[in-house]
């Protein structure tokens, strides 16, 4: 689940340098976007689906205008209306930049057009037809957002905690059947008690309290093992 994230996050990065830098390093990340979409699963299900059938000839016919058919000053390119076509739409674009068949410096002075400048030209490029096809993938995958990392990241605390809980009574289990002395077994149970009431109680600060506590004992008593360092180690992700 997390690489899945990971990939689609890169690809939406990608996204993101098109379409806030220079046009100098957009064919560079044309081809990364296109190399992320083919190592994810996910983003290759996705483009899959949307260009499965899709007429990108007649596509470019009515979307992108000669500048006999547009007119003077007017707009030269359009995106589709329907989510799906514009995600099909830029994508055979990428498609055709990276495979050289369409060249970005003609391709922006003949639809985008902006006082000879390139840079100038791209940038409207960008936010025209770049920017809202990243923020329809965005959409697709709502786990990839802030909220979305937000809910994993406190899943992840969820599991930890859970995890760490159940090893409470092991690790108590552990030390108690060493030889102790009144008094340490005394301690040992106290420890181990507000220990487990912490955790239920969901107080990481407590229960980082209550284990450095814990460690001195253990080094008092002799018992620190693999398993022991194990049980700290599972601690330190809550």
């Amino acid at each position: 689940m997390e690489e899945k994230i990971e990939k689609i996050q890169r690809f939406l990065s990608v996204c993101d340098e098109l379409v806030s830098g220079s046009y100098l390093a957009a064919d560079i990340k044309v081809s990364e976007a296109l190399k992320c979409i083919a190592g994810s699963r996910e983003l290759t299900n996705l483009f899959a689906a949307v260009t499965d059938g899709y007429d990108y000839p007649a596509a470019k016919r009515a979307f992108l205008r000669t500048p006999a058919e547009r007119g003077a000053g007017r707009v030269a390119a359009f995106l589709p209306s329907e989510r799906q076509e514009i995600l099909a739409f830029v994508f055979c674009l990428f498609v055709e930049l990276d495979a050289g068949t369409l060249h970005l410096n003609d391709f922006l002075l003949r639809y985008f057009y902006v006082d000879g400048s390139y840079t100038a030209s791209y940038s409207v490029f960008a936010e025209r037809m770049i920017r809202p096809f990243r923020d329809i993938v965005k959409e697709c995958f709502p786990e990839c957002g802030k909220r979305g990392q937000i809910a994993m990241q406190r899943k992840k605390w969820e599991d930890a905690l859970a995890q760490f809980a159940a090893t409470v009574p092991v690790e108590r289990n552990r030390v108690m059947s060493r030889e102790l002395r009144d008094e340490e077994r005394d301690a040992a149970e106290l420890l181990f008690g507000e220990l487990a009431a912490a955790t239920g109680r969901r107080d990481v600060t407590e229960i980082g309290a209550l284990l450095a506590g814990y460690k001195y004992f253990l080094r008092y008593i002799g018992g620190e093992s693999a398993e022991s360092a194990a049980f700290f180690a599972l601690a330190e992700k809550l």
